[in-house]
């Protein structure tokens, strides 16, 4: 019998699907003017039409990509070069996504705290708040969706969509990609937040973050929890909304969940240990 395997052209497309939307959306990083905490900036356009351009390609692009989800759901299976990167970190990639990047966003925040380094506290923060809001997005719509799990149909049936079930339990939550989603907007949310920390050596940091995010989306595919447009929707979900969340936070430096966190205080709690408090900010 011929074992499927994924050609190099639908390898190339499922890569430029995933990796597309960190290149498309590299253009709305801030300026470096933007970087500085400094409430006189000047508010300039979140949304453009240009974001709006982006976001119906990346979704015309995933949809075209559903005649391919069999092919490389199948052809993973017996793809060595995927194997060969799958076996042997699938599971850590996966955990660096989800649960890590809820654990290490806050770490840093506490640390850059406790340090008075602002920049590692806009870096856990935001990054936090990306994963967050990204998650958000994520969830309801893999509820409403309801697209079943590859190994549900057998890598067989990637139309199987049942809207609203996906609230139900994890065999119907296939798209998008949570762990996808979560990979993409810390990358992104990191790497923007780098490129003034650390300027001119994106070079370095968005090949390693984006890196790394894709080797998360493939780890999904190898445990048979994904299909390929559910990685390509994670990505492009994950890198706008990490993106945003930095330019806003940048943009508004007095926007409330910013004044909320990076105004808290950390002390000694007594105990050995430490606590943090939080001021709520009053009005808008």
């Amino acid at each position: 019998m011929i074992r499927p395997t994924m050609s190099r052209h639908a390898r190339g497309l499922l890569l430029a699907a995933i990796l597309l939307p960190a290149h498309a959306m590299s253009g709305q990083r801030l300026s470096p003017s933007l970087a500085l905490r400094d409430s006189t900036a000047s508010h300039t356009q979140l949304f453009t039409a240009r974001d709006a351009a982006i976001g119906a390609a990346f979704v015309g692009l995933t949809f075209a990509m559903f005649p391919l989800d069999k092919t490389i759901a199948r052809g993973l299976e017996h793809d060595t070069t995927v194997k060969t990167i799958a076996e042997r970190g699938a599971t850590f990639f996966e955990l660096i996504s989800v649960p890590g990047a809820y654990v290490i966003g806050p770490a840093l925040y506490v640390v850059g705290r406790v340090g008075h380094h602002e920049g590692l506290q806009d870096l856990g923060l935001h990054g936090t708040e990306a994963v967050v809001l990204a998650t958000g997005i994520t969830g309801a719509l893999k509820g409403i969706l309801g697209r079943s799990r590859p190994y549900v149909t057998r890598d067989s049936n990637p139309r199987d969509f049942h809207f609203g079930k996906g609230f139900s339990g994890e065999d119907y939550s296939s798209f998008p990609s949570g762990h996808t989603t979560v990979a993409f907007a810390a990358a992104s949310s990191v790497t923007s937040e780098l490129e003034h920390l650390w300027p001119g050596h994106t070079w370095v940091v968005a090949p390693v973050m984006y890196g790394g995010a894709t080797l998360v989306g493939v780890a999904r595919m190898y445990h048979d929890k994904h299909w390929a447009s559910d990685i390509a929707m994670g990505a492009a979900v994950g890198t706008f909304t990490g993106l945003k969340v930095v330019r806003y936070a940048h943009d508004h430096p007095d926007n409330y969940f910013d004044r909320m966190l990076l105004h808290a205080s950390v002390a000694p709690d007594g105990h050995g240990g430490t606590a943090l408090g939080l001021t709520l900010p009053v009005g808008n």
